[in-house]
């Protein structure tokens, strides 16, 4: 069989699955979330403002004066409930073909950001943190959307939706859950059957918003699923 041949093999019956709509990009955020990515609120001076920003969980302390970036910080208080009448909301923005996660403190229209960190980065560093070790494995590429890959054996003629065993049914179900929770989704499965040693062959590329995946319960529950998937 030639390259063009098996292509279009594939192509034609690798099954995807969409939840319509568009990456969520930005959604709110309760303060123990900061802690959940690593991070601590600090209450201080920013290039000579008084303002709030984000340092490293347990690196920074009272009175601690640093600088990072050609900016000077001066760490007034740690923050260890969410300031009065502020909401923590975070989104991503791209940059040159690069995610960011964005933070801000917002109260009506005043809006402070309090960190702008490589998305990639941070996830994961906060899957590490969590022990999130099949998201890890999956991870590809993050932009608005990340793009989840796990692939076994040997590319074949991908199975029809009917001939799917149940351990990939169960994956299929379970990810439109989490889809509809994180509101946009995409899975593209090409399960190949088994090998001779009876272990499945199969490749699945997930896409999920990338801001519902720094929502611990929304990482736990595809974590669990990718590991399942096997």
């Amino acid at each position: 069989m030639s390259v063009l041949e098996l292509r279009e093999l594939q192509a034609l019956n690798t099954l995807v699955f969409e939840t319509l709509g568009q990456p969520e990009k930005e959604r709110e955020f309760k303060f123990k979330s900061l802690k959940k990515w690593g991070l601590d609120l600090i209450l201080g001076k920013k290039g000579g403002k008084t303002t709030y920003f984000v340092a490293e969980y347990g690196k920074r302390k009272l009175g601690d004066i640093y600088e990072e970036s050609g900016v000077k910080y001066e760490v007034d208080e740690i923050l260890y409930e969410m300031p009065k009448n502020k909401r923590l909301f975070a989104h991503i923005e791209m940059e040159d073909g690069r995610a960011y996660l964005v933070g801000q403190l917002r109260e009506g229209d005043e809006n402070i950001e309090i960190l702008r960190l490589p998305a990639a980065s941070l996830l994961l560093a906060y899957f590490k943190k969590h022990r999130l070790h099949h998201l890890i494995e999956a991870m590809r590429n993050v932009g608005t959307a990340t793009e989840l890959v796990k692939q076994r054996g040997q590319e074949g003629k991908p199975y029809p939706f009917s001939k799917l065993p149940n351990v990939a049914r169960r994956f299929l179900r379970e990810a439109k859950k989490i889809e509809r929770e994180a509101g946009f989704g995409r899975v593209a499965l090409a399960y190949y059957g088994e090998n001779k040693d009876g272990d499945a062959r199969f490749r699945v590329s997930w896409l999920l918003p990338t801001i519902a995946l720094f929502e611990i319960d929304i990482a736990e529950k595809a974590d669990k699923i990718l590991g399942a998937f096997k």
